[in-house]
């Protein structure tokens, strides 16, 4: 078995890939698509289902890919925290967590958390928690030494 992608439902799915791609440095890996009709309903069991479809790649890595939805219609969602049962976020191994969250705040993130040392003294592990501008939370992670 293997992930194939990762799904978030937006209410501006070019909004958000513009925020991956800026942030994070992912790529689109097709051009944008409208998914609709009996057969797309039959398979989400959504009657009347019209999805406009965002495919974009990690940087370094072929799968899994983050797929974007933006239906024509959705339920309204409140904040939802860290803490909030489900899943709950996308975590990232990068090289400089500093530059990494600066490029999410400044692409329309937010930092949830101060970047925290979870490993030891020979092996530090930094973290950092933060949100997409939909709220959706990402994790940061950085093994290695001090950032």
């Amino acid at each position: 078995m293997k992930l194939a992608h990762i799904n978030i439902v937006t209410r501006d799915a070019d909004a958000l890939a513009r925020f991956y791609v800026t942030a994070l440095g992912c790529a689109a890996l097709r051009e944008p698509r409208v998914l609709s009709g009996e057969q797309v309903s039959r398979g989400n069991g959504l009657a009347g289902c019209e999805i406009c479809s965002v495919w974009l790649g990690f940087p370094g890595a072929d799968t899994p890919f983050l797929e974007l939805h933006q239906h024509k219609t959705s339920p309204e969602r409140g904040p939802s925290g860290v803490n909030a049962p489900g899943i709950r976020h996308l975590a990232f191994r990068v090289k400089d967590i500093h530059a990494t969250l600066s490029a999410i705040i400044g692409a329309g993130g937010a930092a949830l958390g101060d970047i925290t040392d979870f490993g030891t003294a020979q092996s530090p592990y930094y973290i950092v928690y933060a949100s997409d501008p939909e709220g959706n939370i990402l994790e940061l992670e950085q093994p290695g030494e001090n950032p």
